[in-house]
This record gives C-alpha cells, sequence and structure tokens, in this order.
C-alpha cells in the first residue's frame, strides 16, 4: 500500500514536473519566438520627443509657439516629486519595485476577465510597459502585442534608469486638448507650471492617460471627480499624502481653464501677426517644417513690439483713410442664420463660430458685430465680447455711415456680421464714450517693413492689413514693380562709372523700337526739361534722364548692381526695367536702401537674432562681427568694447553718400518734400508704376530704414492722383516721428575721401566757395578727381526733328561755364521743373 501511494505521488510529481517543464518551454519558445526582430529599446535612450518652438522678442516675452504636438519637454530631475507620485500611484504603484511587469497586477486582471466572461477587461500594463506601447508598438489589444511589450519592458529596465523612464512617460503621454506630456497639461488645464500644482491638480492629470476625451473637466465632470478621488486615495495608501492632506484635497472644487475658472495661458499671447509667421516660414525652410515644429526651438527674434504696433496702424490708417474715401460698402461678406437672431446667447454663440478679423486695434479695438435690427435713424447691434450698457448703446446712428454710397437700407440686414469700435474723445480709443462706428477692412492692401541699417535686424512688418483677415505677406511675399523706387540702382551704378551729381544728362523725348512695337517713354508731368544735372533728376524723379543714364551706362551694369544689391537674383536687361518694371518684395528693396544708409557695406536682412536648441546650444547667431575686447577686463567704465566689422563692401563709400545725398533732395524739395518732414537727417525715393497700380517710398536715416507699398492684390487703378509720395509718405512720416524718438538720428556720415564744392543745382554749374541761396548745393566729389563741368550726356539717342522738343530747345541758349581746370563749357538752360511728380513707368 506504502508503495502504491510512493508510486502514485511520484507519478503526480513526475507530471506536475513534466508539465511545468513543458509550460517553461513553452513560455520560453513563445517568448523566444516573440522576442526575435523586436524594435531597439536602446534608442530610446537617446530618443528627444518632439517638443514646441516658441519665438520671443527681444525682451524675453514670448510672443508665439509652432508645434504639431504641444509638448513642453521637463527633465526627470526638474518634475516635482508630487506630480511622479499621482501619475505612480494612478498608473504603476509597484513601479519602483518590479522588473518591467507586474505579474500579480496580470494575474489579478486575466482572473477578472474570465470570471466576467470578458464584461470586466482591464489593463494590467505598467508605466514601462506604456513607455514601450507608446515608442515601439502600437496600442491595439491583441496577445501577441502585450507579449512583445513585456520582453521589451524587461530589457529597458535593464537599459534605462527607472527616473529616465518615468522622464519618458510623462513627457510623452497625452492628455486631451493638444496637449502631450505633464508640463503642457499643467499649462492647458491650469495655466499653471508643474511645481505650482496642488495635489487635487496633479491628480486630476494623473486621471486622463487612460482616456483623455472621457474625463474633460466640464463637460465630464462627474466623472473625472470620481477619478480623482481614486488617484488620491491611492496617492494616501501609497503614503504620498497624510491623512489631513487627503481629506483636505478630496473636498477641493474641481476648477480648470476651461470652466473659466483660471485665464488660459493663450491670453499672455499676442495674436499671430505676419512677422512669427513670417518666422515660421523662414526656419522652415531652413531647417524643415518637421524640425522646426517638433524640435523645441528657442528662437530669439528682432522685433521691437512697440514698434510694430506703430508699424500695423500707421499702414492700416493710410489703407482705411482711402478705403472711406472711395464710399463703397463690402462688410465682411458672412451672415448670421436668422434664428439665431431670436436670442441674446443665440447670435452670441453664432458670432463666436465666425472667422473674421479679431486682430485689428486702429484707434482702439474692432469688435466682430453682427445687425439685429435696420431702423429709421440708427443701426442695432450685438458686439462680440460687450454688454450692452446705458451708457454705450448697441446702435450705430446714421450719420456715421454717411461716407457710404448709396441708401441705409440697401446696404444692411439683419444677420449681416460687421465691424465696430467704440469713437472717443481720444485719439487711440481712449477717452470718454462718443458713439459705436462702422469700420471695413479695406480691399486695398500693403506692406510695411522697418530694419536697423547697421545689422539688419527687422524691428517691425506688417504684411497687410489684418494678418487674421488675410495671411499672406505683402512685405515679403507679394511680387510687384517697385516703380521708381528703383531708379537709385541705376544712378548709383552711374556714379561708380564716374558721374557726378552735377553732370548733365539730356531730359528730352524718346523713341526705342521693341518687339511690341515702338515705346515712346515719359515723364510723369508729360513734360520734356532739356540738359539737367542727376541731382535733379532723382530728385524730380525724371523717367526720361533715367533711361538717358541706364543707355550710357549699360543694362548690364545697371542690373549687376540691382543683382549685387539683392533686389533680383537674376535681372533682365531691357532698358524698361531701369524704371522698375521688373517685380521683386519690399523686403528686398528695404534691405537693399539700408545699404546706401551705411556707407555701402552688406547688410543681411534677419528677423531672427538668435535661434537655441531644446538643450540650449546655440545653432544660429545673426551678428557674427567680432568683439575684440569684450572679455578685457581691463577696459575702463566710461568706453565700451571695439567691435570689428567684418561686412562685405558693396559699393564705394563716396559714391553712397552721393546718393544719400541725392536721395536727401527727394525729401527736402522733391517727390516726397510734401509728406516727409522729420527733425533729423532722412533720405529716400518714391515709386509709382503705370496706371498708379503699386506705390513706394522707401527711406531712411542713420539709423533706420523703413519702406512701404500699398497697392490691391490683383493690380489695378489706384485712382488718379495716387503717388508713392502721397500714399506711403505719410505711413512712413507716421512710423519715422516715432522710431527716432527710440532709436535717434543723426548727419549721415562723411567719408574722409569726399571733397565738396559748391554747384548750381538747376544748371549743374560750379559756383564759388561763398555762392548762397536756394539754388546752391554743396557736392561731394572724390578727393583727388578732377570734376568735369560742361559735358553733356544724351544715352546715346538720336532725337528726331519730328520731336517737339528739338525746335524748343534749339530757341533756348545755353549758359558759360568754368570747368574745374579753367576751361569754359556751354550746357543746357536752366530746367524748367513744372509739377512735382513722383515718376513711374512711364
Amino acid at each position: 500500500m506504502l508503495r502504491f501511494i510512493l508510486s502514485f505521488l511520484g507519478g503526480i510529481f513526475t507530471l506536475v514536473t513534466l508539465g511545468l517543464l513543458m509550460v517553461a518551454l513553452t513560455v520560453g519558445a513563445v517568448f523566444w519566438m516573440y522576442g526575435r526582430d523586436l524594435p531597439s529599446h536602446e534608442s530610446l535612450a537617446q530618443y528627444t520627443p518632439p517638443t514646441i518652438s516658441r519665438i520671443y522678442s527681444a525682451e524675453g516675452r514670448i510672443i508665439d509657439e509652432f508645434a504639431q504636438e504641444r509638448r513642453l519637454f521637463t527633465p526627470a530631475e526638474e518634475i516635482p516629486d508630487l506630480v511622479k507620485q499621482a501619475f505612480i500611484s494612478a498608473e504603476d504603484k509597484n513601479f519602483y519595485s518590479h522588473q518591467g511587469f507586474d505579474a500579480r497586477s496580470i494575474a489579478v486582471a486575466a482572473y477578472e476577465a474570465v470570471a466576467s466572461r470578458g464584461q470586466d477587461v482591464r489593463g494590467a500594463s505598467t508605466i514601462t510597459q506604456q513607455v514601450m506601447k507608446n515608442f515601439l508598438l502600437g496600442g491595439e489589444r491583441q496577445a501577441e502585442r502585450k507579449i512583445k511589450e513585456i520582453i521589451l519592458a524587461t530589457r529597458l529596465e535593464q537599459t534605462l534608469t527607472k527616473d529616465k523612464i518615468l522622464e519618458l512617460y510623462l513627457n510623452e503621454i497625452f492628455l486631451g486638448q493638444n496637449s502631450y506630456g505633464v508640463t503642457a497639461a499643467a499649462q492647458t488645464y491650469f495655466n499653471k507650471t508643474l511645481s505650482e500644482l496642488e495635489p487635487h491638480e496633479a491628480a486630476a492629470l494623473a486621471s486622463m492617460p487612460k482616456a483623455p476625451s472621457d474625463y474633460h473637466p466640464v463637460r465630464q465632470k462627474d466623472r473625472l471627480l470620481a477619478r480623482r478621488a481614486f488617484v488620491l486615495r491611492e496617492m494616501h495608501e501609497n503614503g504620498y499624502l497624510t491623512q489631513a492632506e487627503y481629506q483636505l484635497e478630496q473636498a477641493m472644487p474641481l476648477r480648470s481653464v476651461q470652466n473659466g475658472d483660471f485665464e488660459s495661458y493663450r491670453t499672455a499671447l499676442p495674436p499671430r501677426d505676419y512677422f512669427t509667421d513670417e518666422i515660421r516660414r523662414q526656419l522652415s525652410e531652413t531647417f524643415g517644417e518637421d524640425e522646426f515644429f517638433s524640435g523645441g526651438m528657442v528662437v530669439r527674434a528682432t522685433i521691437d513690439p512697440e514698434m510694430q504696433e506703430i508699424a500695423a496702424n500707421s499702414l492700416r490708417r493710410q489703407l482705411e483713410e482711402y478705403d472711406r474715401g472711395l464710399g463703397e460698402w463690402r462688410g465682411t461678406g458672412e451672415t448670421l442664420p436668422a434664428d439665431s437672431l431670436d436670442s441674446e446667447q443665440g447670435w452670441r454663440d453664432a458670432l463666436a463660430a465666425v472667422s473674421v478679423a479679431r486682430d485689428i486695434t486702429l484707434d482702439g479695438t474692432w469688435y466682430p458685430a453682427v445687425v439685429l435690427g435696420v431702423e429709421d435713424q440708427t443701426l442695432r447691434v450685438g458686439i462680440e465680447g460687450v454688454q450692452e450698457t446705458e451708457a454705450e448703446p448697441f446702435v450705430v446712428p446714421r450719420n456715421d455711415i454717411q461716407w457710404m454710397r448709396g441708401s441705409f437700407f440697401d446696404n444692411f440686414e439683419p444677420g449681416d456680421v460687421v465691424h465696430v469700435r467704440r469713437m472717443t474723445t481720444g485719439d487711440d480709443g481712449t477717452g470718454d464714450f462718443i458713439r459705436w462706428t462702422l469700420r471695413q477692412v479695406p480691399e486695398v492692401q500693403g506692406g510695411f517693413m522697418a530694419m536697423d541699417v547697421n545689422t539688419g535686424r527687422v524691428i517691425a512688418m506688417q504684411g497687410g492689413f489684418s494678418y487674421q483677415h488675410s495671411v499672406f505677406n505683402r512685405a515679403t511675399q507679394a511680387q510687384r514693380q517697385p516703380g521708381s523706387s528703383f531708379k537709385p540702382f541705376v544712378y548709383a551704378s552711374a556714379l561708380d562709372s564716374g558721374y557726378t551729381p552735377a553732370t548733365i544728362v539730356i531730359d528730352a523725348p524718346i523713341e526705342i523700337n521693341t518687339p511690341q512695337g515702338l515705346w515712346r517713354p515719359r515723364n510723369a508731368t508729360n513734360t520734356f526739361y532739356g540738359p539737367t544735372p542727376l541731382r535733379t533728376g532723382i530728385e524730380q524723379s525724371r523717367n526720361l534722364m533715367t533711361i538717358r543714364l541706364a543707355e550710357e551706362v549699360g543694362m548690364d551694369v545697371v542690373a549687376d548692381y540691382a543683382e549685387r544689391f539683392g533686389v533680383y537674383d537674376r535681372m533682365s536687361r531691357f532698358l524698361a526695367n531701369s524704371l522698375g518694371s521688373e517685380e521683386t518684395t519690399l523686403y528686398k528693396m528695404v534691405a537693399a536702401y539700408a545699404m546706401f544708409a551705411n556707407g555701402g557695406e552688406r547688410v543681411e536682412p534677419t528677423l531672427v537674432d538668435r535661434i537655441q536648441d531644446r538643450f540650449g546650444t546655440t545653432v544660429y547667431r545673426h551678428d557674427k562681427r567680432d568683439c575684440i575686447e569684450c572679455e578685457d577686463p581691463a577696459i575702463p567704465g566710461t568706453e565700451s568694447p571695439r567691435i570689428v566689422t567684418n561686412r562685405e563692401r558693396v559699393m564705394n563709400a563716396v559714391t553712397a553718400y552721393q546718393l544719400t545725398s541725392m536721395m536727401n533732395g527727394v525729401v527736402e524739395r522733391g517727390t516726397a518734400a510734401r509728406t516727409v518732414n522729420l527733425p533729423v537727417p532722412v533720405a529716400g525715393k518714391t515709386g509709382t508704376t503705370n496706371d498708379s497700380k503699386d506705390v513706394w517710398f522707401v527711406g531712411f536715416t542713420n539709423s533706420v530704414v523703413a519702406g512701404c507699398y500699398i497697392g490691391y492684390d490683383t493690380p489695378r487703378n489706384l485712382g488718379r492722383g495716387a503717388s508713392g509720395g502721397g500714399f506711403c509718405g505719410p505711413v512712413f512720416q507716421r512710423f519715422m516721428s516715432e522710431a527716432i524718438e527710440k532709436y535717434g538720428g543723426g548727419r549721415f556720415a562723411i567719408p574722409d575721401e569726399c571733397m565738396f564744392l559748391k554747384i548750381d543745382r538747376f544748371t549743374g554749374a560750379r559756383l564759388s566757395d561763398d555762392a548762397t541761396g536756394d539754388h546752391v548745393v554743396a557736392e561731394c566729389f572724390r578727393e583727388g578727381e578732377e570734376p568735369m563741368f560742361g559735358i553733356t550726356f544724351d544715352g546715346g539717342f538720336a532725337m528726331g526733328a519730328n520731336l517737339p522738343l528739338v525746335e524748343e530747345v534749339g530757341r533756348r541758349q545755353g549758359s558759360e561755364v568754368t570747368t574745374s581746370s579753367g576751361r569754359t563749357g556751354v550746357v543746357g538752360p536752366k530746367a524748367d521743373f513744372g509739377t512735382m511728380s513722383s515718376g513711374g513707368l512711364y
């Protein structure tokens, strides 16, 4: 009997042993089979998650951010213990003790699944397993994936520390509201940093990894409160909270940004504008879009926020003034459904969903509004974000729209979406309320840009009336004809070729055979002025003089200058292009003019001072000048370190000063004299194209260069009298008045090689050193070179007898002038100026 029992027990033992061995072999075989060809877990040691790229102003204030996944990476050592404890309690309380998977939790989950016949299936993944699932495996519920997950989790535990694994998890998980990682989520839900979170807030975040949409703090408030209570209880049981802390935190209300308890982090960000979007466009081209949107770049922009606002409103004011002068009402083109007008909440909800510009601050904030009723003498409106009061009733009086053509009742219908702003006693929207006034985004558009002439730092850029209305940046993307604002490059090539501001060029009719037929260019005034000095030619924007000069110098030379200054990559050698008929951008024109202002040295425009990667390493720095003494402790406190420029010279310094002096005449007595009047020396050039389709002004002081362009996106005539001086001059004047206050301004630097002689600016004749009067100008000539007077250039064009000027010029008497060598010569009579014009492609 005993032998039988022993034999039976031996058989059982053998069977169990063999069974266990078979199970072990089976499990081993399964793990071996699934363990082959798995993704490399070692790559996670070098993993860098996609993070937000942020743009900061020069003062260090965040002005924009870009991301595909809104994630702010935080190293493990900077994540507070409270946050770690909340997530460990919610997801994996044995995290610090297991080796990658929790066998007990897996067994319990399996038992519950079997006992409930598949109705109660819950996860038993550890945080390490979740890292494997999120990074290397899919999220589907399959036994195969689970086995691979356990294998990789075990391997990862042998490769990385617990804190590194937790760092990966807490920075990778999706927590709803486009927030990835705990840092971004804390900002999204509570507008707090991780260190500012309270235990109940950390518990709320730890409640979300399972299914963020199921725990929305407003729509699923009760469900989130229940899950938060569970996490807090686990934190207490795990020893992370005392009994008193646990009870206090359990009783705390659920507050969130989404419920309106906290201000959203977005309120600290200004609305996206043309400046930061252009940075996005340029850096996406340079580094690649994926790298920019996910590389965690820290970008220090060159923008001056104060001057950016001034630039935006300077351009907006001119565009609105022109638009209202046309008297056409277009509105926004948006209309709310009739049934939404029955209640205040109805129209407010419908209006909030309409896509219209909300970033306009001209003379105060422009608010979207809806027409609720068209009454006899008033327009009754509902205004977004504003509550009606007796002091500010929601009505627009009939006399506010007297500038519009057409009937009061024809222009408006209930449901129309419009813009309104407060009209107040103050010019900037401050002061006592007068009434609500209707506004509209102009159809005409334009661009404005300003930059430092020495460093190339762009301090302001406005690419249109409103970024939210149209994201197309007309400062950098619009290809337009620069018109007469291109002429300085023709004159620069001539000055470098031996001409002087006193050189005489014939202003007379020209006939040019082209493939399209005979071209007869003319001046804007339809007048011919005869022999005229170069200075007068640029001051009065004489087209015929410019064409003759370009022909004399050669279009190859002119084009080479335009390309050297970056106006064009490859300029066509057509003579008409000397009048600015080939398209370019405002961005390129302003940058080119900066080289006139700084004495002829190359300067590259930039919107970015410095870029750092996610680790703080500088990967780009714009200013590459050498600071020779920056680290010398012996420098006296009254002196600054010496900075040595290494910029390339693109034109002779004397030429740059001569051209600057001539363009100073454009502002003082030429085509910009009526609209530009500043307390420091200013130089610039107007531009108006054929049929006044594009108007320009680009000008500069010795510190800042700024340019303006105005025109319709689909080019068409701006109307009779439109000119660069009349339209863009006021924009420049408003901006530069403030820029001079901030950045200063003074006399343009005079090269040592300049030799000054007094010249008659009407005839180009040499005058005595004591000559005075309006006709006298002190011109800079190159030292050591003998100025030649009395020589007249006609560009090689013959003047046929059928051209009206020939007889007229023949009747005039020339003037005898004395050259610098003492000889005498005859030049044409005093020029007859006629009416000032902006010039153009005539």
